[in-house]
């Protein structure tokens, strides 16, 4: 009985055991199911170019997907067009999108170069808005189409609250074309100028500062700046928001203010190193050690770059005499002898006081400006008189000859090494050469610092300003031609005060207004002041205005190839010299995709060397011409050169066939050329004979061979078409049922003239007129299409 009253007991205890188990096993579900996320974190997916599905998704500057694609909370996708092509979109989503697809506008599509049923990858994107919150947009706004020009001025400060509200939390891209409707379905074109970030990382310490960015998330509170196109007829008025003061950060190395030096840091250092460091110590610790001082420096370069500024300040700074500044052509004189005079009378003075002082003479510095006129190579100038040699021989027997002297320092610049003497630069001579290039980014910076330092110090330069956003701007700018950039901003700051009437007035309170503003700089950078190293933007403007279009897999294959060229030539040391050519049929589109390889590498140095630049010249002229390309390649860190329709350069006729030897020699040897050390060359040619290349052997120095095709069927015709936006659906649906399924080979020059010849003409006609063009060129079966 003991046993049966214990049994109740033992099974409440055994409950007891048992439910708190369960308990603590319940428990531990439910831990785990609060830290393991209900929603999977979204990856990157493939997916097919498709249209946008509706008009209205159209305007939002969004790509749309299935809803099903990505969770509510991915709000901006990253699309890759190739491995190293991306693009940044918001993402909107319409269950008319089937999964698999992602839907553009027209803007869109020619904008990231994306054809349909492209294959995509798509991956989810996330802003950190402590350092990507676009506190300032600049937007070029123009008519998106023609018939919709107006007269009415168009009100900036509305637009810029209609547009903040229309894509507030959007993504945008520097460069990015989208359309805005404002103003009662006024259409406008609008492209991302530039984007200026906050720095919200602490938000207790922000002072509302702003840098430069590729992308950003536009907020309610950013401020949106208006300005239209170049050639635009759009009229805006309104004052633009919000300016913000910048700061610029000064090397305090070297105080070049005072001197008047900018971006010239190392090469100062090096000459002061080679040059002076003998001059500072006591004569007897110099005669020690048996060491003779330099006395010869030359400073050769392109123009600009500060060769003069630098040899005038080097006599400041030395506490020498005052410098002699002899121009080379002032030497020589017409009577026999009277120029080897002058150049005995440079050194008259410093020999008296050798004479006098011995080794406590002072320094005396002789400049040479333009050293090339009168140190030419000897027997190089033809004449009896023999004037250059004899300039040359009283020159060396002054720096170094019989009776040298220890107390000159000659300093010598041109922008032509090649030109000089061989014996004039080797040691005891004009022994310390010193290259002095374009300055970089911080030379730059110093550079106009030194030139706008009065205007900051009269409150005449305007808070927008950012110098370091204009040193970045000012790629492959000399020194001089920032300067002359800071001239032309005054002036141009100064003709806002000017009143056009019947006569020229200056507004009286002129001298309390003038501030040289922002808009000064980009004005006069836009319009004004070119650099002479720089890309040939109006080339390129004429190869690619109507873009590029992506018509199928062949150009895409071209784009994405090319991309990795452009990598190989930024990043990898061991190939300085990338060389490339692209060959292919007559009209398939090969200068202006080796133009848009060329854009797309946004190397600062781009030039293009065409035969339509060089009608007329005789074979010698045509390779000065080509060798002068390719020596300003060099001078830059990063430079691209286009070599456009080769076989044309060569003056190659299958008739004969004749071609010009002089010019292919001077392209074997210059393609294969090395730039020098730290430099990298990006080299893209263009042919339509690659057997003539083969046969010269010029094929054989490119390290790539890219063949470029024309379009080969009916699907990669509609593409074009329907990229092209020409023919209504009803047209294109027609075209689509001739075309589809057929063979075709025409190149795409050959494609855009047919249809725009047929563009001029009303109604269906048009289409017939189309497909008889094609067939000619063709030669396809006739069909009408309108049956």
């Amino acid at each position: 009985m003991g046993n049966a009253q214990e049994l109740p007991q033992q099974s409440k205890d055994l409950t007891t055991v048992v439910e708190s188990s369960w308990t603590l096993i319940e428990q531990e579900n439910i831990n785990k199911l609060l830290k393991t996320p209900l929603v999977k974190k979204p990856t990157m997916i493939k997916a097919k170019a498709a249209k946008c599905p509706t008009d209205e998704l159209s305007l939002t500057n969004c790509v749309v997907v299935n809803p099903l694609e990505f969770p509510e909370t991915v709000r901006h996708v990253e699309i890759y067009t190739s491995p190293h092509t991306k693009y940044l979109f918001s993402k909107e989503t319409h269950p008319n999108m089937s999964k698999g697809t992602v839907g553009f506008n027209l803007m869109q599509r020619k904008w990231a170069t994306v054809s349909l049923n492209q294959e995509l990858t798509i991956k989810p994107f996330e802003f950190d808005q402590r350092y990507q919150t676009i506190g300032s947009i600049v937007l070029q706004v123009d008519f998106l189409q023609k018939k919709n020009v107006t007269p009415e001025p168009f009100n900036t400060d509305k637009m810029a609250t209609e547009f903040t509200m229309q894509f507030a939390n959007r993504s945008f891209t520097e460069g990015q074309v989208l359309a805005f409707n404002f103003a009662e379905k006024k259409m406008l074109s609008v492209c991302v100028k530039t984007i200026e970030v906050l720095d919200l990382s602490d938000i207790n310490k922000a002072t509302g500062k702003q840098k430069r960015s590729p992308i950003g998330l536009l907020t309610g509170n950013s401020t949106v700046v208006f300005e239209k196109f170049e050639n635009s007829t759009i009229s805006l008025i309104g004052k633009s928001k919000g300016k913000q003061a910048h700061q610029s950060i000064i090397n305090p190395d070297w105080d070049f203010n005072k001197m008047g030096i900018g971006g010239l840091d190392k090469e100062f250092s090096a000459i002061f190193r080679r040059a002076f460091a003998s001059r500072v110590f006591p004569p007897d610790v110099v005669e020690q050690l048996g060491m003779k001082h330099v006395k010869g420096i030359l400073l050769f370069g392109p123009p600009g770059t500060g060769k003069t500024l630098m040899a005038r300040q080097i006599g400041k700074m030395l506490n020498a005499r005052e410098p002699k500044i002899v121009n080379g052509p002032q030497i020589l004189d017409k009577y026999v002898g009277e120029s080897e005079a002058n150049v005995r009378k440079l050194f008259a003075e410093a020999e008296d006081e050798e004479k006098r002082c011995g080794s406590l003479s002072g320094l005396h510095i002789i400049i040479f400006d333009e050293i090339d006129a009168i140190c030419k190579a000897r027997g190089s100038v033809t004449g009896n008189t023999g004037v250059h040699d004899t300039v040359v021989n009283q020159l060396l027997a002054k720096i170094d000859g019989v009776e040298q002297l220890n107390n000159i320092l000659v300093i010598g610049m041109t922008n032509r090494k090649d030109m000089i003497d061989e014996a004039l630069l080797r040691p005891g001579r004009l022994e310390v050469q010193m290259e002095i290039g374009l300055p970089d980014e911080g030379g730059r910076l110093q550079i106009l610092k030194i030139h706008t330092n009065l205007m900051r110090e009269n409150d005449k330069l305007a808070e927008d300003v950012d110098l370091s956003e204009l040193a970045y701007l000012t790629k492959n700018f000399s020194g001089a031609e920032i300067e002359g950039l800071v001239r032309c901003s005054q002036a141009t700051a100064m003709n806002r005060l000017i009143k056009a009437a019947s006569k020229v007035e200056v507004d009286p309170e002129a001298g309390t207004k003038l501030r040289v503003t922002r808009q000064d700089f980009l004005h006069s950078l836009e319009n004004d002041v070119k650099p002479a190293f720089g890309s040939s933007s109006e080339e390129f403007i004429k190869y690619i205005a109507n873009g590029v279009i992506n018509w199928g897999s062949p150009v895409q294959r071209v784009l994405e190839d090319g991309d990795l060229l452009i990598s190989q030539a930024r990043v990898s040391d061991r190939t300085p010299l990338v060389t490339v050519c692209l060959e292919g049929p007559a009209g398939a589109g090969k200068t202006a995709l080796a133009a848009q390889i060329a854009k797309n590498s946004e190397f600062p140095f781009v030039k293009i060397c065409s035969p339509e630049n060089m009608i007329g010249f005789h074979e010698a002229a045509k390779c000065q011409q080509i060798k002068k390309i390719f020596d300003d390649a060099y001078k830059s860190p990063l430079s691209c050169v286009i070599v456009d329709d080769i076989e044309r350069l060569l003056d190659y006729v299958p008739i004969g066939p004749r071609f010009s030897n002089l010019v292919l020699q001077a392209l074997l040897v210059l393609m294969k050329k090395v730039p020098p050390h730290g430099h990298k060359l990006l080299v893209i040619s263009t042919t339509t004979r690659k057997d003539v290349l083969q046969e010269m052997e010029l094929l054989n120095v490119f390290n790539n061979t890219i063949h470029v095709s024309s379009i080969s069927n009916g699907e990669q015709f509609m593409s074009v078409v329907e990229n092209l936006d020409v023919f209504t659906a009803e047209e294109t649906q027609m075209l689509s049922r001739y075309t589809l399924g057929k063979s075709l080979w025409i190149g795409i020059k050959k494609v855009m003239v047919l249809i725009e010849m047929v563009r001029q003409i009303e109604g269906r006609e048009k289409i017939n007129k189309l497909v008889s063009l094609l067939e000619e060129e063709a030669n396809l079966q006739t069909v009408d299409v309108l049956n």
